[in-house]
């Protein structure tokens, strides 16, 4: 196994020491692998404005690797959305995580704690990172009208707070994946990394204010069965929406421990959440303008095309034809 050990920061000072532990080099804000890499790897790192810095890397893993986190200073918080399709853990104080696109996927880890991630050989890597000054999220959460007192475990910001883990929100996981369809790199991509960056604090924060975020407190068994229903799901997005005491069964629960775990878990419940991403489904077929607005409505199995419309429209704000048309 290869171990790393290296730190982050609000600025980009770690970015050349961490290049050169990885074997390449930082320029032009991507960690630069060495020539003789014949998979693609992508890390890149963007100061989105003073006091707040994203890493964003996309990487094909052919050896075991450990990283080891010592940060150099202690304030900020890191935010991470992993949506690493493999096997990873998470090493914090005593704690042990499952962490992946399929386990925890969303982190909230304080500057000051030693933290390590493992990673096996054949995992396909995706992190977005958001490193944020602890001034700078307070200044943040005011300027959006966001009660801040549930962020830290005290006014004084300098102090740790507690490490977090939970589930990405559909919401913030669909416009992650619209930042992946972007070419990395120039300004195009800085400009929409940043502007997701902004949506993802403000949706943490809401969150977090509203205690609507849910931490590592589900058992590890109950947590899995309630993601391979988010799974059966989302392979069954195409078709109608199945049963509940079909999927509570698939789920080893009854049908009330079903409905409120799922909801616990997801912050919606089944049928909230299938026709989200029924609708995201259909953003990314217009998207790719193959099939006509009737055409995709029946695909989903919406009930008809009106009914599509209107969900359409509330969800995004313009209707499917309209949407279209601006692409």
């Amino acid at each position: 196994m290869r171990t790393i050990k290296h730190s982050f920061g609000t600025d980009l000072n770690w970015a050349e020491s961490l290049a050169q532990k990885l074997g390449g080099k930082f320029e032009n804000n991507f960690i630069i692998p060495k020539e003789d890499n014949k998979l693609p790897k992508t890390r890149y790192i963007l100061n989105c404005e003073d006091g707040i810095t994203a890493y964003y890397v996309e990487t094909f893993n052919e050896e075991n690797f450990c990283f080891i986190t010592e940060n150099t200073t202690d304030n900020f918080i890191s935010l991470y959305y992993d949506l690493t399709e493999g096997e990873g853990a998470l090493f914090n104080a005593d704690n042990t995580y499952k962490v992946g696109h399929w386990n925890y996927n969303f982190g909230v880890i304080d500057s000051n704690l030693q933290t390590k991630y493992l990673v096996n050989a054949g995992t396909k890597t995706f992190l977005l990172a958001i490193f944020i000054n602890k001034e700078t999220i307070r200044s943040f959460a005011e300027e959006n009208n966001i009660p801040f007192q549930d962020i830290f475990t005290s006014n004084d910001s300098s102090k740790s707070i507690p490490t977090r883990l939970y589930r990405i929100s559909s919401e913030s996981f669909n416009l992650i994946n619209d930042l992946r369809k972007l070419k990395v790199g120039g300004d195009i991509f800085d400009l929409n990394l940043r502007g997701t960056v902004h949506i993802l604090l403000c949706n943490f924060l809401k969150k977090i204010s509203t205690n609507t975020m849910i931490s590592q407190t589900i058992h590890e068994d109950d947590l899995s069965r309630i993601i391979l229903s988010q799974i059966f799901l989302m392979e069954n997005i195409e078709n109608h929406f199945p049963s509940i005491k079909l999927m509570a069964k698939k789920a080893n629960m009854s049908e009330s421990k079903f409905l409120v775990l799922f909801r616990k878990i997801t912050g919606l419940t089944p049928n909230s959440f299938f026709i989200e991403n029924k609708l995201y489904r259909s953003k990314e077929l217009i998207e790719e303008q193959r099939l006509s607005i009737a055409e995709i409505s029946d695909k989903l199995k919406f009930s008809n095309h009106s009914y599509f419309s209107f969900l359409f429209k509330k969800h995004f704000g313009l209707s499917p034809s309209a949407f279209a048309k601006q692409l």
